[in-house]
């Protein structure tokens, strides 16, 4: 079965402030929903870029550099690692998790998932 990493995306921000406990109940009954049924295999929020360090390799040399990043406009701020009988699937359980963001947030709530299948082990 294949699997895919679904990456939430923020754009033009990097603020992370929590999220309202009325989310995070929501988001939390719907991911163990979808543990309980074998779907979701791991997921997880990240730190904003400011605690990041990106790692780059150009023309031959390998530099490190402390964030928070200001070129970046869109960052990643979480992730999801499902398994699925197809992409289609993944990209029905994409917009379920962004439509429990708008049933709590309200529908002015703009929000990115991008759906990609993973490789190897």
């Amino acid at each position: 079965m294949p699997r895919f990493l679904t990456s939430i995306v923020l754009r033009d921000t990097d603020d992370r402030t929590p999220p309202k406990p009325e989310l995070m109940a929501a988001i939390d009954k719907h991911a163990a929903e979808l543990r309980r049924a074998g779907v979701m295999l791991m997921t997880g929020g990240l730190a904003p870029s400011a605690a990041a360090t990106r790692v780059r390799a150009k023309n031959g040399k390998l530099t490190a550099t402390d964030g928070p990043f200001a070129e970046a406009t869109e960052f990643i701020g979480g992730f999801a690692i499902m398994q699925t009988k197809s992409k289609e699937e993944a990209v029905e359980l994409a917009k379920r998790f962004l439509k429990i963001h708008q049933d709590v947030l309200g529908p002015g709530y703009e929000g990115v998932c991008d759906v990609r299948e993973m490789f190897g082990e």
